[in-house]
């Protein structure tokens, strides 16, 4: 079997268990487990395949049909200018939190500040915003034990462990520095919602990292709390949010002494991530 057959029978077995992405998705998991990119499947499709790599890409395909993220089967997503090692201790890295990214390296470019991120999962935001502000340094925390491990296993890879520290911390319990900024992808998705989520994610991503409680506020709140607790005068604070919580979201804010500098939409147009610095 030659590797344009084998990519058109993964991608007919996911199509048949209805993938939107069945050709892509085989695409990624054969190129991963060859360790070439999708454009050499492409220009040598003719190319024989071992029974070992057959084997290999006939099991991922079946971890796909059962819903599993193709980022879990592979053991990475690319995040911003990097691709990040994942597994199910931490969320998979969405395009949308990449928009926190943009403002925040706008904002400090070139200068010399202290990070903290809450929630750091797979340390995406964190390290991302030090490979762009060079002089600058973070910390991490996560409830997490496993997911720190992922996040140290990233710091590695990239060359940020001088800049960058990942500790397990309770959130009630961090009381550790002054900060100049302070990020946060908290679990925002109300706990009835979290049922009606697409299988891959509701059956496969941490309920820790998904579930923000009744209203979907409840780590919100508390990262907003002590953020201003520890977060400098004119720091800047930048949180990701749910789909119709802004305002609700805005007048926890304004009571713990934030005043918004800006918003980011994601691709629905709805608010995902808010901005704002310590009156």
């Amino acid at each position: 079997m030659n590797l344009e057959e084998l990519i058109k029978n993964g991608s007919k077995q996911l199509k048949k268990s209805k993938t939107k992405t069945s050709l892509l998705d085989a695409e990624i998991i054969l190129s991963d487990l060859m360790g070439v990119t999708r454009e050499f499947l492409i220009t040598n499709n003719n190319m024989n395949i071992s029974d070992n790599i057959k084997k290999k890409f006939n099991h991922a395909i079946n971890r796909r049909i059962n819903n599993e993220p193709v980022a879990y089967i592979t053991g990475k997503r690319d995040f911003w200018t990097e691709t990040f090692a994942v597994n199910r201790a931490t969320l998979i890295p969405r395009p949308e939190t990449e928009l926190l990214i943009y403002k925040i390296i706008k904002f400090f470019r070139n200068k010399s500040i202290n990070i903290l991120d809450i929630g750091t999962g797979s340390g995406c935001i964190l390290l991302s915003i030090l490979k762009e502000l060079k002089f600058s340094r973070g910390t991490g925390i996560d409830i997490s034990n496993l997911a720190i491990k992922v996040a140290i296993n990233n710091s590695r890879r990239f060359n940020l462990s001088n800049r960058s520290k990942f500790k397990v911390f309770d959130i009630n319990k961090f009381k550790f520095g002054k900060y100049d900024l302070i990020v946060s992808n908290p679990p925002y998705i109300p706990s009835k919602e979290i049922k009606k989520l697409s299988k891959d994610i509701r059956d496969y991503e941490p309920d820790i990292a998904l579930n923000g409680g009744k209203d979907g506020l409840d780590l919100i709140k508390k990262v907003i709390y002590k953020s201003s607790k520890l977060l400098k005068n004119n720091g800047l604070f930048a949180i990701e949010i749910g789909t119709n919580q802004y305002l609700r979201v805005l007048a926890i804010m304004n009571k713990c002494g934030f005043r918004v500098a800006g918003k980011e939409f994601d691709y629905n147009d709805n608010v995902r991530c808010i901005i704002s610095t310590k009156a």
